[in-house]
């Protein structure tokens, strides 16, 4: 999730290469029943997202989860269309160091491997961030926890040294909100200077991979993008080495592209650095969701040091947000409407047609973890629960851990507050949560509304969610309103 930027190998600045002889119609394409993207292709054309992104001497890669590469369908995808691998979870923290010194790479090379068999880049994601830290991490604080941050920032980056194209250094280092400042973490509290720390450490183990800063709710200019620009420009003036910025561009219908994308993106770059499209996933369906993938694609191949895009996921049943059917595959691997967009854009390279948004038809989706939650509008049929409220869960889990989204509906009389209990299976435990207040960690945990979801009227739905190890909860979680 995360989160998550860039390149193989180690080429410098990737530019755009000369634009292919287009022609743009002004009817829009039919596919699957909607209409999208339009655009008539060359012989030249790429008939691949991967081919005709390296036609614009770009990437266009996705998150890869190491025990997927046992699928076929899901390989065949990955091969096929992707010139660039991030691995989903399996460079972590404590995917890499689950005990202190102790360094584990084998599902993280089965992803490098495999990709570099491909001819595919790699992508590193990402060696310092408050969250998924081990367990002996968490428990530190001040001069310990910083040698240690820096010595697996070493210790990963060395080991990689030559294999990855670019590192997301550090991720999701500031708080949502209006003023811009640092997220509150474990490693913001060892200074204010460790994210810098942490670029040096980065440069010093691999000179060649380009560094990255990666976020996500900074896609158009606010608090936090300001706040993130004041501090690569700090950098850049210091020297302090870092080479790109990511957005993460997790997008839905109650925070949809914003207009400032493309200049957002161009002021990043006028500091002199690279951007990249680091976690893409829309929210959405047919026409509306085609068109906003279109849009992004289109606003990074018109800035020339946007060097690649990569989507979170393959297929809608492989993602995080697997509910909002954010992808460009179906759950059967099948290309959707947003396929199409997206490779129209691509080989446009320049502003294609588009057709007027129809509203959504699905439900609101899920935002990053930290961003308050939508909530749905009152349904025409009566809503589920009765008078209290009623909840399931969906979860997008790996080896060792998991996470978890709850859905959270009233009931006909709606809700002033709520609480939900879910069950973990025995040795899985939570170890950070979003729009959430829990109550324990193991067992059977209860998960309260905060400030701004407890409210809802009938038949409206907030979702939240936690992160855990072990084993994902199964079954459907009880629900109690006030």
């Amino acid at each position: 999730m995360s989160d998550t930027t860039d390149r193989h190998g180690r080429q410098a600045a990737v530019r755009s290469g000369p634009r292919l002889a287009l022609v743009l119609v002004a009817a829009a394409t039919l596919v699957a029943g909607v209409s999208i993207f339009a655009f008539t292709p060359t012989a030249s054309a790429g008939t691949t997202l991967g081919a005709s992104a390296a036609e614009k001497g770009r990437y266009f890669g996705t998150a890869v989860a190491a025990n997927k590469l046992s699928d076929t369908t899901y390989v065949g995808i990955l091969n096929r269309e992707f010139n660039s691998v991030t691995a989903e979870n399996e460079m972590k923290w404590d995917a890499t160091e689950p005990s202190q010194g102790n360094f584990t790479y084998a599902n993280a090379d089965r992803i490098v491997n495999s990709a570099r068999a491909n001819g595919q880049q790699v992508r590193g994601h990402a060696l310092a961030w408050h969250s998924q830290q081990p367990g002996w991490a968490q428990n530190m604080s001040g001069t310990a926890l910083r040698n240690a941050m820096l010595n697996h920032v070493t210790q990963v980056a060395t080991y990689y040294r030559g294999k990855i194209s670019a590192w997301d250094v550090v991720n999701e280092a500031f708080a949502d909100g209006g003023n811009g400042a640092r997220r509150d973490s474990n490693l913001q509290r060892t200074g204010n200077d460790w994210i810098e720390a942490a670029f040096r450490a980065a440069r010093a183990a691999d000179p060649g991979a380009k560094l990255c800063y990666n976020d996500y709710n900074t896609d158009g200019q606010n608090a936090k993008s300001n706040a993130v620009y004041a501090m690569v420009q700090d950098f850049k003036a210091r020297g302090v080495p870092i080479d790109c910025v990511g957005f993460q561009s997790h997008f839905n219908s109650q925070s949809p592209v914003p207009n400032d994308y493309q200049a957002n993106l161009q002021r990043f770059v006028n500091l002199g650095v690279d951007v990249q499209i680091t976690e893409l996933d829309i929210e959405g369906s047919g026409t509306t969701q085609a068109n906003s993938f279109g849009r992004v694609v289109t606003a990074c191949l018109a800035i020339s040091r946007c060097t690649g895009i990569t989507v979170w996921g393959i297929r809608d049943t492989d993602s995080w947000r697997a509910s909002g059917t954010p992808l460009l595959f179906d759950g059967s691997g099948n290309k959707k409407a947003a396929y199409t967009s997206t490779l129209n854009a691509l080989n446009a390279g320049g502003n294609p047609v588009t057709t007027p948004p129809t509203p959504p038809t699905t439900a609101p989706p899920t935002t990053p973890p930290g961003t308050p939650p939508p909530t749905t509008a009152p349904p025409t049929t009566p809503p589920p629960g009765g008078a209290g409220c009623s909840a399931t869960l969906s979860n997008n889990s790996w080896t060792g851990g998991f996470v978890t989204t709850i859905r959270v509906t009233a009931g006909s009389a709606g809700t002033n507050g709520w609480t939900v209990t879910v069950t973990l299976p025995a040795g899985s435990a939570i170890t950070n949560a979003w729009n959430t207040t829990r109550s324990g960690n193991t067992g059977s945990v209860q998960l309260t509304n905060v400030a701004y979801n407890g409210r809802l009227t009938a038949g409206q739905v907030t979702e939240v969610g936690f992160q855990g190890t072990g084993t994902a909860p199964s079954g459907t979680p009880t629900c109690s309103a006030s």
